[in-house]
């Protein structure tokens, strides 16, 4: 297996599920990220650090020709918008090289990349489904979009099998980044923890998709234990997803850290609103049908979310709280 952005807040989760699980013991490892810190070793284990747009890097971490590729590394969706030449260099670029780098016609390597529901744009429509046009307004929902496209490409000419699996909100990441645009999601789990008082800027009503990093991980290994005959020439899906309102997610919130003295505030910025929390109904009906899966209820949602960032255990298959 080869993970990219291995050091990231799923990255580090997947890598720790891979070596962790008993499904996975056969499995060796390459780890890679700019900087690598505290990701275990052993045998099955190698980490490269380095970074992806220099060609060296790719043939080192590409030394074992991988079976499986997750590619998660990326640059994200506001500091996208905020350095365009960057963006482009690591999330088109250095994304195209890597996949004209797994390239082979004789053993096609299974590979998920992570692309995200920012490649639909603002969300004002009833609902969304498999066949809604993407239409991305950012940088990296438009770079996101193109790199599924290459996907596809490659996977039709049988050099690459790959799977796009689009990324919903996914919670919560512990001291996330202000500058990423949709941090507040993650923000509002630890200051109920915490007991701090916390404005969200958007409003009680609004409703976002999101999955837990647990959950996110079952998808990527689903997606990549898939059998090569499920898959039909459209290999980008959007990923099964909890539709919540702030209000519910701060309710149960609530619920769930029974003695917080937290009071949550709301406080909409129109903009933010309309990119993360107006999402409409979601219908998933090609992910579904493949096994894919959300947490099932809100109360699971945040307990799976805010559980020990330890390994990541069980089957995709087996769980049941979703």
């Amino acid at each position: 297996m080869l993970i990219t952005g291995a050091a990231g807040y799923i990255g580090t989760r997947l890598t720790q599920r891979v070596l962790t699980d008993p499904a996975f013991a056969e499995a060796t490892v390459t780890i890679v990220d700019t900087t690598i810190r505290n990701q275990g070793s052993g045998p099955r284990l190698r980490a490269v650090e380095g970074d992806l747009r220099d060609p060296g890097v790719r043939r080192e971490a590409l030394g074992s020709r991988p079976d499986i590729a997750f590619h998660l590394a990326g640059i994200l969706g506001g500091t996208a918008e905020a350095n365009y030449a960057l963006a482009r260099e690591v999330n088109v670029d250095a994304t195209l090289s890597l996949f004209e780098d797994l390239r082979d016609e004789m053993k096609p390597p299974r590979v998920v990349f992570t692309s995200s529901i920012a490649v639909f744009g603002p969300l004002d429509a009833e609902g969304v489904d498999d066949d809604t046009r993407a239409s991305p307004h950012m940088f990296y929902g438009a770079q996101k979009h193109m790199m599924e496209i290459a996907l596809e490409n490659f996977s039709a000419r049988g050099s690459l099998d790959g799977l796009a699996l689009r990324l919903p909100g996914i919670v919560a990441r512990r001291g996330a980044d202000a500058r990423m645009k949709a941090a507040f999601l993650s923000h509002l789990f630890y200051a109920v923890e915490a007991g701090r008082d916390y404005t969200l800027p958007v409003s009680a009503d609004g409703t976002s998709w999101l999955l837990s990093v647990p959950a996110c991980v079952d998808a990527l290994i689903h997606g990549a234990l898939l059998p090569r005959g499920l898959l039909a020439e459209r290999r980008a899906l959007t990923l099964p997803a909890l539709r919540v309102s702030m209000q519910q997610l701060a309710d149960a919130l609530s619920k769930h850290f029974q003695g917080s003295v937290a009071r949550i505030d709301y406080a909409p910025d129109l903009e933010l609103e309309r990119q993360f929390a107006r999402q409409p109904l979601l219908v998933t009906a090609l992910a579904d049908e493949l096994g894919f899966k959300h947490d099932g209820t809100v109360e699971a949602l945040v307990r799976r979310a805010i559980e020990p960032q330890g390994p990541v255990s069980g089957q995709f298959a087996q769980r049941d709280d979703r």
